[in-house]
């Protein structure tokens, strides 16, 4: 008793003398506030760490469900594409291992054509190996089974990436590390939950929102005399309105987005076709607030990669001092790689009507245009 009286007789000189009151329930918080605070500030990032943690695993679930799902798809549409006896599924996880080692950047002169060889090398390897793997199968399934390993392909990396940032972070219980990986996770989500559904379009050959270009300039090609430009790349000749026009797409309707540019340096070249004005019809990332399907007009070279296209568009356009014009179709990355919406499929005519206003506006009677649907042409004939 007499220790307890000292005590108070303490807390009553810091507290303030006469006015401290034991009897007051706010002021035993206050004093046990003393004791707590030190606790959590020495163990709280503990405890956060083990909620970002647990909210992390509940994700990297998430992310193995559909790799394991995507993984199952490209297995199916293999054995119903080539009813073979044989299980394919070593095969295509040797696919999804597949990988791609981008060319040295330290001098920049000459990095296109590097990439260029490179991708066309990795191009022709998957198709063969494709190819070797569905045995029997048409060139449409081929294409289709590509687009399928993509997707799969690129859930299986969004796996493995979050998988090993998630261990690090359990292993050094990096708050730095895990705070990152917790802040992108709802756009990893986001975008592996739109590969999944992008597995089903590919497997049924629908239309995706990164079509809408190729469909554009599809339908100005109905009718008439289809030439090979480059690899997976045809264009028809049209006239409007007084100008020869020429039309470049994808050969569909396999999933493949052609070689626009290397098709525009031959008609331009080899051909000797003088061009006056180039329009580009393509998809576009819109940005949180825009409405899908909304059209925009403008400048340059529309199309998307890695950038060899492109730089293959704008070097042949400035060499031959050709404008080049962008009208482009607003959607989301879910849009573009999934079955193409009915508000990205109601912008067709209005995309037509602003394609030739720019041609009455832009040139003259008598000059030619190149209209180039760009995109993926799955699904999409000509």
């Amino acid at each position: 008793m007499l220790g307890f009286s000292s005590l108070l007789a303490q807390l009553e000189g810091l507290f303030g003398g006469s006015d401290f009151d034991p009897n007051s329930p706010w002021m035993w918080i206050y004093i046990v506030s003393f004791a707590v605070v030190p606790f959590f500030m020495m163990y709280a990032q503990k405890f956060q760490s083990k909620i970002i943690l647990n909210e992390i695993s509940r994700s990297l679930v998430k992310f193995k469900t559909m790799k394991e799902n995507a993984r199952k798809e490209a297995v199916d549409y293999v054995k119903a594409s080539i009813k073979s006896s044989s299980d394919p599924s070593p095969g295509v996880d040797r696919l999804l291992e597949y990988f791609t080692i981008m060319p040295v950047d330290l001098d920049p002169n000459g990095i296109v054509r590097k990439l260029d060889h490179v991708m066309r090398t990795r191009d022709d390897r998957m198709r063969s190996e494709v190819r070797k793997l569905c045995q029997g199968a048409g060139e449409r399934e081929i294409s289709r089974m590509e687009n399928i390993l993509e997707a799969a392909t690129a859930l299986n990396m969004i796996y493995k990436v979050v998988r090993h940032f998630y261990l690090m972070g359990k292993r050094t219980t990096s708050m730095f590390v895990l705070v990152q990986l917790q802040m992108v996770m709802p756009l990893l989500l986001e975008e592996a939950e739109a590969l999944q559904k992008a597995i089903g379009a590919f497997k049924f050959g629908q239309p995706i929102g990164d079509g809408i270009g190729p469909m554009i300039v599809g339908k100005m090609m109905l009718g008439k005399e289809k030439k090979l430009a480059a690899k997976e790349t045809v264009w028809s000749e049209d006239e409007y309105a007084g100008r020869k026009v020429y039309l470049l797409k994808a050969e569909g309707p396999g999933g493949t987005v052609g070689r626009p540019g290397e098709a525009i340096n031959r008609l331009s070249t080899d051909l000797g076709i003088k061009l006056d004005a180039i329009i580009m019809i393509d998809a576009a990332l819109k940005l949180e607030g825009e409405r899908t399907g909304d059209i925009a007009e403008g400048i340059g070279a529309a199309i998307g990669g890695i950038g060899v296209e492109k730089y293959q568009i704008e070097e042949v356009a400035t060499r031959l001092d050709i404008p080049v014009y962008a009208v482009i179709v607003k959607q989301s990355v879910q849009d573009a790689i999934t079955v193409m919406r009915k508000e990205i499929a109601e912008s067709f005519e209005k995309v037509t009507n602003v394609v030739h206003s720019v041609i009455e506006e832009r040139t003259t009677a008598g000059q030619s245009v190149l209209i180039i649907g760009v995109g993926n042409t799955l699904g999409v004939s000509q």
